[in-house]
This record gives structure tokens, sequence and C-alpha cells, in this order.
């Protein structure tokens, strides 16, 4: 018989957003408790971004939360309150996953771009050798953006409403992986083979499209990073211009793979927190 989750001995994970309704996390890990026999929980929590000093500590004096997954607008808060990290949280400085070690600090990961990275080569699309054009240098989009320089694209196209902040990404992506061009332009897919939506554009029906569709042609191969819906209005029009397309969806499993290793949510290996 399985112990019952919740139980006074669970191990306590939380998942932050704001607002955090939207949350995939919390079913997806309890179905993973659950079908594991193990008594562990994953709680969605919320709070207002003035509070937040607030809610953190209290998230760190609670003393069984083992683990936060942290989602719009906390990863660079969250971020700076870990005193270690690994370098794809620290290259972004920001973080999806942390943990608490052993001596109560909190060490930060990024999943983001591992999860895209796994995604892509598991439905069969390489990385390696190709022209992207990456809509959205924010959280993940930054993630995103040093993983395909890191995997072995020859060329990033960078595309942002904040051309700024593109530019700053941009910079620093070169930097870390010269070997890979990197230029800020405008959402347009002409001459790229992947095409990669890494913004909010598509999470409500009334949104405009993050690129010009009407360049797509059936040699390109266009992902979405947006799991609700599953087919958004861009891999619609992907599909329709005879793309391969690529939802969501796997992104988000790989990174609940590598999640699950990052929280030892087997508890094989306590010296990691």
């Amino acid at each position: 018989m399985n112990p019952m989750r919740g139980s006074g001995k669970a191990d306590v994970f939380y998942m932050l957003a704001h607002p955090v309704g939207h949350a995939k996390s919390p079913g997806i890990f309890n179905e993973i408790f659950e079908e594991k026999g193990l008594d562990s929980l994953m709680v969605p929590v919320s709070c207002k971004p003035e509070d937040f000093e607030a809610f953190w500590a209290g998230v760190t004096a609670t003393e069984n939360v083992r683990g936060v997954i942290v989602s719009v607008p906390y990863k660079t808060a969250v971020y700076k309150k870990c005193a270690s990290a690994h370098d794809r949280a620290a290259r972004v400085e920001s973080a999806n996953s942390v943990r608490r070690l052993p001596d109560g600090t909190w060490y930060a990961e990024n999943f983001d771009g591992v999860g895209f990275v796994d995604a892509l080569k598991d439905g069969g699309h390489p990385i390696a050798g190709k022209r992207v054009l990456l809509v959205g240098a924010g959280g993940a989009g930054a993630s995103l953006a040093y993983c395909l320089a890191e995997e072995g694209a020859i060329e990033i196209r960078l595309a942002d409403v904040d051309r700024e902040r593109a530019e700053r990404l941009a910079a620093l992506v070169a930097k870390a992986f010269p070997a890979c061009t990197v230029r800020v332009g405008e959402p347009d897919p002409t001459g790229m083979e992947l095409v990669v939506n890494a913004t909010p554009m598509g999470l409500k029906p009334t949104d405009p499209l993050p690129l010009d569709t009407a360049k797509l042609t059936a040699d390109m191969t266009v992902m979405d990073i947006i799991m609700e819906p599953a087919e958004t209005p861009l891999l619609k029009a992907a599909r329709e211009a005879g793309c391969k397309v690529q939802a969501g969806r796997p992104m988000m499993d790989f990174q609940v793979k590598g999640m699950s290793e990052f929280f030892d949510i087997e508890r094989k290996d306590r010296l990691n927190g």
C-alpha cells in the first residue's frame, strides 16, 4: 500500500508563480509522486511582487520545503537569493528550480534550455549546424539562446520587442560561444532553418503572431515553447505552410525529468540537500 501523500514526513516542494493558476508542474509532479508511491507533495503558491521578500524569508524558514520550481515573474529574484548555482542558471542570472543544501542555503538551476534541446533532439530535429530565428530574449529566451549556441547552431537571429535587451543577450552569447554568429534582427524567418517562439504570444487567442508566418517555408522546423494551447496559432500556420512543428509539452516533459533528478525525489542521494 502506498503511503499517503502529504504525511508529516513528506518532502514538500513549491511551485512559485504570480499568477500560479496556469502552472502545470504541481499536477505533473503529484502524479509522479503517486505513481512512485512517495508521500511527497508539490504545492502551487503565489505572492504579490511587493510581498516577495517576506514570502521568501518564510520559505527559507520552512525547513521541510526541499525545493521550489520558479516561474514568471520570480526567476531572477529567486536566483539572487541563492548562495550557489549551476552555470546554466548563473549565465542567465535566472533560476527555474532551486533546492535546499544541507547548510540551509539555496542552489539554483535552470532547465529551460535543457528541456528545449532534449525535446528537439527527441523529436528528430537537430540543432548543430543550423541557422535559427529565436523570438524572445526574456528569461526563457536567454536560456534557449545559450543552449542553441552550445549545441552547435551556427547562427542565431535574435528578435525581441526590447531591442536593448536583445543586444545585451546577443553580446553575451556570442562571447560565450564565438563559433556561433548572434545577431539582433526582426522576427523574420527568411533564410532560417529552425524557428523558435520563446515569448508568451500565443497563450491568448487575441495575441498577435510572434513572427511573420507568411515567410515560413516547408524546409523549416518551427517550435513554440507554449504548452497550452497545444497547437498555437504559430504552429497552426507553420503546419499549413508544410513546416515540421514541435509543440511545447515535450520541452516540459524533459524539464520534469531533469528537475526530478535535481530534487532527488526518490531520495537516492541526500548529500545534495
